[in-house]
């Protein structure tokens, strides 16, 4: 009787897993395109791709629609995923811009790498999920690298400050087990209070990258409201949300600091650009590739293309780089216009109890063996 009742129990979650599988499939599908639901099937979802590519390519002076108050409609969900790596490969060091045919090479050899990743030696298997980039709607791009300023590609060089915070950090991750993380670690992804950060959005792409923070297709979209006076973005990662303003008020006061800070927006033409400031600091964490609070981040979101955003976004950290550095990409709109749970591990026992155990064997270590004093709460 009980295993009657745990078959038919395990029969009802399989099918509603498999459910789930195809409603993600046909979420991350571009509009207008026929989903892949064969998660294997590399090579129709690279031809699609390559399709899509043409299309977009083929629009001259397109014009999105309007809102019903007269804004450029920008609304729906984008996949934020990219083969194109953030930085220049040495190798392509004085090639700027691929051909078409080079182009298409190169996403495939991507897409395959992506799809070929062994799921013994990774945490998850992205691809049993429909989570790699190609299943996603990523794209060919003709660009060698996201990064368009400076012209060789490649990130500036870091300040003197920069570069002995990130001595002092790698130094000090050394002397430290990761799981005895949580407070002590300053991951705040890890401990599910942020996502990536929630800006810039499109980041570059590392397949079969360890880290989900530099997978291609990980926590890979972002959901644009608008209303009038507003834009709002949320991103699929930990549910990040920037409202955004765009009825010309000043940034907060310097001495106020967000964890996504202080956006404003206005209207150039058909691009909605948004400029950042009021950044936090997050030590022992840092923003996107080390950045400090003194971050400033002007993006450029231009529909070029019925399911076609083109991002755009310029660096400066004075107390990071030596100079400004900007990057672009797409993002392909997909359908259902909604977005999926974003399932983080709050209330993961097993990780608490892991965290608390190591931390207890070190303030052993540190009383010279002595039991360590108890400390009360789920961790630190």
């Amino acid at each position: 009787m009980g295993s009657a009742i745990l078959r038919s129990v395990l029969g009802v979650m399989l099918a509603a897993m498999s459910a789930a599988s195809v409603a993600v499939v046909m979420a991350q599908a571009p509009s207008g395109a026929t989903p892949t639901l064969n998660l294997d099937n590399t090579d129709a979802a690279i031809k699609a791709a390559a399709d899509a590519a043409k299309r977009d390519a083929a629009l001259k002076n397109y014009a999105p629609p309007r809102t019903a108050w007269g804004d450029p409609d920008l609304r729906g969900v984008y996949l934020t995923a990219t083969y194109t790596p953030l930085q220049r490969p040495p190798e392509l060091a004085n090639k700027p811009l691929y051909t078409e045919e080079e182009a298409v090479a190169a996403f495939k050899k991507a897409v395959e790498a992506d799809a070929e990743v062994d799921p013994r030696t990774v945490h998850y298997d992205w691809k049993e999920y429909s989570m790699d980039a190609w299943q996603g709607g990523a794209r060919p791009s003709l660009q060698t690298s996201l990064i368009i300023d400076p012209p060789d590609g490649r990130l500036p060089p870091l300040t003197p400050e920069a570069q002995e915070r990130r001595q002092l950090a790698a130094a000090a991750a050394k002397k430290r087990s990761p799981a005895a993380g949580i407070l002590t670690f300053g991951n705040t992804y890890t401990r599910c209070i942020l996502g990536l950060g929630a800006g810039p959005l499109v980041r570059g792409g590392n397949p079969g990258a360890d880290s989900a923070a530099a997978a291609a297709g990980v926590t890979a979209e972002v959901q644009i409201f608008q209303s009038p006076g507003y834009v709002t973005l949320v991103m699929q990662s930990n549910n990040d949300v920037r409202i955004i303003p765009l009825d010309g008020r000043p940034h907060v006061s310097d001495k106020i600091r967000h964890w996504y800070g202080d956006p404003r927006g206005r209207w150039d033409g058909n691009t909605l650009v948004v400029e950042t400031t009021n950044w936090k600091d997050r030590r022992p964490s840092v923003n996107f590739q080390g950045a400090t609070d003194a971050m400033h981040l002007v993006e450029r979101f231009t529909r070029i293309a019925p399911e076609t955003m083109q991002y755009e976004y310029t660096m400066t950290d004075p107390k990071t780089w030596t100079s400004p550095w900007t990057a672009r990409g797409e993002m392909p709109r997909v359908e259902p216009n909604l977005l999926y749970e974003f399932a983080c591990h709050e209330q993961n026992y097993g990780m608490i109890n892991v965290v608390r155990g190591t931390q207890i064997r070190e303030r052993e270590a540190a009383s010279g063996g002595r039991p360590a004093p108890q400390r009360g709460g789920g961790g630190e």
